[in-house]
């Protein structure tokens, strides 16, 4: 709960900025949320995806690849 407390200090101190400082602040932010991002993208595990787009066709993909193939001979 004193988490929430603390961001709601700090989002009413952000609203008393300026635009102009707010938009540099967001700037900062997503400056550094990108370079953590590139440091922890580069220990990601392709495994961890395997089965990620099970049933976003509605078919089975060897279904699929076996009609594309044969829709080209």
């Amino acid at each position: 709960m004193r988490s929430a407390n603390n961001l709601d200090n700090i989002e009413n101190q952000i609203m008393n900025l300026p635009v102009s400082e707010q938009i540099h602040l967001i700037e900062r932010i997503a400056r550094r949320v990108r370079s953590v991002q590139t440091k922890e993208g580069a220990n990601l595990n392709w495994n961890d995806l395997y089965g990620a787009g099970k049933g976003i066709w509605g078919e089975d993909a060897q279904d699929y690849v076996n009609r594309a193939r044969e829709d080209r001979i």
